[in-house]
């Protein structure tokens, strides 16, 4: 698929304007649509990045149909479920929307790295020769069957000074850029897509869901210093890490919180709905000398007198644990294999619904790494309790995008002509500056 297909990149929004956003978080287990209205606020130490106040208008969500490990398998059930949730926040916001940010986890999302350099002559830097040296990284990231989800500029170099964060006006004979990009299935991204745009709803952009998770919880220094964020959803688990204030590494396993739940089904011989309650209210993954003595009522399959068979708590553990670990470990090898190895330097945030099994933390703290902590979304005014989880920090991170998204660089439209005089024409930065402020 051409990226053609794909949303363009986001417009930014304007920092002297509010907006009203319409975002949808597709899981596998949950489907969400948040409203909300942006406000422009002061910049905030705290939350770097965030030019505007979010204020929750409108919520709605729906147990999630047709959607396998992050993917769409029914497209009818599928697009229920959206109708539902989306119905619902509209309702309770009172407005009517025609645009969705989505997020995306399923489709093997993964991480690719390229670097480009261009000569300046001994000239100043200029706008037109960061677009150039953008471009010539962009031009090598196609890959068949792929379709780019972003493309964030990790830093720039100028001869041997490296690290650069911003090139402009610096004297140089030789502009390099490295630009990080992240993809998934073009057909995933398609068939995402194509059952949104059947609720009658055009798609702004599709975002990485850990990337999106990562813009919700992570606060203070932590994208600059070196943090790991797992997202543990229902069929998938995804992962971002975060340097030096990018983005730098994106990948995800299709396993999570749903395998737990199968497990305890075939191990206890009881229904999915039943297993997952006793998930919910008696699960763990840390053995305790009192699980032997504490018994859980487990309902039996095919049970007409709905007679629970009772049995020590233990037995449900021994089910959990070795799940559990083995998604850890899973992540804890996929990050040794990138080059970004857990190890006691590195921070880890954990979100999603599935990391709110009791114990999780632990576990990850055992495999991983020490610096451990939950991830719930910051700032954003409006959210009821029950949206003040990890279960809803892609979705809340699907508000902040648009705050952010200026700095991606995707190929530039062939019919806007550049100028071949090394800086944008003045009529061309005046109609830019109209644009974005008004």
């Amino acid at each position: 698929m051409s990226n053609r297909l794909m949303p363009r990149r986001m417009r930014p929004l304007s920092a002297r304007r509010s907006a009203i956003l319409c975002v949808l978080d597709i899981g596998t287990s949950k489907i969400a649509c948040l409203i909300a209205k942006l406000n422009p606020a002061e910049a905030s130490d705290t939350l770097p990045g965030r030019t505007h106040r979010c204020r929750i208008l409108g919520i709605g969500h729906q147990r999630s149909r047709g959607i396998k490990g992050g993917a769409v398998v029914d497209m009818e059930e599928a697009e229920n479920a959206i109708r539902l949730a989306v119905d619902a926040a509209e309702r309770m916001a009172g407005v009517e929307v025609g645009s969705v940010i989505v997020n995306i986890t399923g489709g093997r999302l993964s991480s690719q790295h390229y670097n480009a350099k261009v000569a300046v002559g001994g000239k100043a830097v200029s706008d037109y020769d960061v677009h150039r040296v953008l471009e010539a990284s962009c031009a090598t990231m196609a890959r068949q069957g792929r379709a780019v989800l972003h493309s964030l500029p990790t830093g720039f170099s100028l001869d041997r000074t490296r690290q650069i964060r911003d090139p402009k006006g610096m004297i140089g004979d030789e502009l390099g850029a490295d630009m990080h990009v992240v993809g998934c299935d073009a057909a995933a991204a398609r068939n995402l897509m194509l059952v949104i745009e059947r609720c009658h709803l055009q798609v702004d952009a599709l975002v990485a869901t850990p990337y999106s998770a990562g813009l919700s919880v992570l606060a203070d220094d932590e994208a600059e210093l070196d943090v790991a964020l797992i997202d543990m959803g229902g069929g998938t688990t995804s992962v971002g890490v975060f340097a030096g204030g990018h983005l730098a590494h994106v990948d995800a396993v299709a396993v999570g919180g749903n395998h737990v739940t199968t497990d305890i089904a075939r191990g206890l011989t009881t229904r999915l709905s039943d297993a997952e309650r006793l998930k919910t209210l008696h699960g763990t993954c840390i053995v305790s000398a009192s699980d032997e003595r504490e018994t859980i009522a487990v309902p039996q399959v095919g049970d007409e007198h709905d007679h629970p068979n009772h049995m020590p708590k233990s037995h449900l553990v021994r089910i959990i644990r070795p799940r559990v670990e083995e998604i850890l470990e899973l992540v804890r090898d996929r990050l040794n294999a990138a080059g970004f190895p857990a190890h006691a330097g590195r921070r880890l945030v954990l979100t999603g619904g599935a990391c709110q099994l009791t114990g999780m933390a632990e576990a990850a703290r055992r495999i991983l790494s020490p610096q451990v902590r939950i991830g719930r979304p910051l700032g954003i005014q409006g959210l009821p309790e029950s949206a003040k989880s990890p279960a809803f920090a892609a979705s809340v991170g699907l508000l902040i995008y648009p705050q952010v998204a200026s700095i991606e660089h995707f190929e530039p439209r062939r019919d806007v002509p550049l100028q071949a005089t090394g800086t944008d024409g003045y009529m061309a930065r005046v109609s830019r500056w109209l644009k974005d402020s008004f």
